[in-house]
């Protein structure tokens, strides 16, 4: 496991633009494509800081625990 997302999803498809949808399916997608806990925490801070919604949150949440557990 990489322990940063360089030239990943943060760098392509920055949080301000990812989050901006509201397709379940294309934030699953994006959210699958996250390789370390950094990238899904400040997919997280944004998330908190704007929309605020609950299913987005648990499935980062999800996300990060299945990333701690493949350490």
């Amino acid at each position: 496991m990489r322990s940063t997302d360089t030239g990943g999803i943060r760098e392509k498809l920055p949080p301000e633009k990812f989050l901006e949808t509201d397709h379940p399916r294309l934030i699953h997608a994006g959210v699958v494509c996250m390789h370390d806990i950094e990238t899904v925490r400040a997919y997280v801070a944004h998330e908190n800081q704007h929309q605020q919604r609950g299913w987005v949150l648990r499935l980062l949440a999800t996300r990060a625990v299945t990333l701690r557990e493949s350490e």
